[in-house]
């Protein structure tokens, strides 16, 4: 037992975030790998830099799809050469404890099993915790003594919408809306109204300079992209207005799934969510004021985390370090056909 290390892992659509037990620090890496035929040129942050710059023979992409495994092979890959830059000697065999998404079917757990116990990374024990329990403990909430609370976490490719009562998720949706669908509508709505075409990683930095929902402050940045007409390089000046409306087109539709989720939800538990609040994370809550526009379609208050995307690798990592909190980690092995 003192050989085995241990790790809370939460593999995201657009990046992997991992805690070390013995280091006890939390890494970050875009998930992300660049192919050439059957030979893997770069992994993680690497990779992610040559997003959207490299040649057509070079495939760069991310293992994950709206928050779950597309790719096995490749996501073992980007795990383990993730983990090797935390800890060069992974020992004997780990404890893992992922984050997953809720209504896994038994192909896409055994999925997550293979990943931790494949071709690269062997002997390892899994544990999994659904990521919405995840999300709660990192934001304080008392799953024990729990009358009713709503989490909220806007991922990259997808957001889940969670009830939890006295430790148990007892309605969810999840919707496949995110930033990277935020993203691809600031990039239509440029060409649409400039004639431009600019790829999502400049829609991102938009999104998050310019990006303000209620705030509709005049602002303006200076961007190139390849004209629609000519197919050259050109400059423009892009207006904050119009990367807004871009933005809104995602906020409004998962505005408007919440409003109906919220509907569907038992008087006494909403009761109880009205008084406490919808709690709100996930990478893409960090434009600026998303919590008061939601509020304002809802009519719900919003509790923000200021942990964004690192929340549910926080709340692994309290599930780990607390002995009274393991209970919400369900171990799994692999059954013999």
């Amino acid at each position: 037992m003192l050989l085995r290390k241990t790790y809370g892992i939460d593999l995201g659509s657009s990046s992997i975030k991992v805690y070390s037990f013995f280091k006890n620090k939390s890494y970050m890496e875009k998930n992300m790998l660049a192919s050439k035929g059957r030979r893997i040129i770069a992994v993680g942050n690497e990779a992610y830099d040559m997003f959207e710059k490299a040649p057509a023979d070079i495939v760069v992409n991310s293992p994950m799809a709206f928050g779950m495994i597309a790719n096995l092979e490749l996501q073992e890959i980007a795990l383990y050469s993730m983990m090797k830059k935390i800890d060069r000697f992974l020992g004997i065999g780990s404890d893992m404890f992922f984050s997953v998404p809720l209504d896994m079917t038994a192909i896409e757990k055994r999925a997550y099993y293979h990943v931790a116990n494949g071709h690269w990374l062997r002997q390892n024990r899994v544990y999994m915790v659904e990521a919405p329990i995840a999300d709660a403990i990192a934001m304080g909430v008392d799953l024990n003594k729990n009358a009713g609370s709503m989490i909220v976490n806007i991922g990259a490719q997808s957001t889940q919408f969670s009830v939890i009562t006295d430790g148990k998720i007892i309605i969810a949706r999840k919707i496949p809306i995110g930033g990277r669908q935020m993203n691809e509508a600031i990039c239509n709505e440029i060409r649409k109204r400039y004639n431009l075409q600019i790829g999502t990683r400049t829609g991102k930095r938009l999104k998050l300079a310019m990006g303000r929902l209620n705030d509709q402050r005049k602002d303006a940045r200076k961007v190139v992209g390849i004209d629609g007409i000519s197919g050259l390089p050109r400059e423009e000046v892009i207006s904050g207005y119009v990367v807004n409306a871009g933005i809104m087109n995602c906020v409004n539709e998962i505005a408007a799934e919440m409003k109906t989720f919220l509907e569907r939800i038992p008087p006494q538990i909403s009761y109880h969510i009205a008084r406490e609040g919808i709690f709100l994370t996930g990478g893409s809550t960090k434009i600026p004021y998303i919590d008061n526009y939601l509020a304002s379609y809802t009519g719900f208050s919003f509790r923000l985390s200021d942990l964004y995307e690192k929340a549910t690798v926080t709340g692994l990592e309290k599930i780990i370090r607390d002995r009274d909190m393991m209970k919400w980690a369900q171990p799994v092995k692999q059954r013999k056909l």
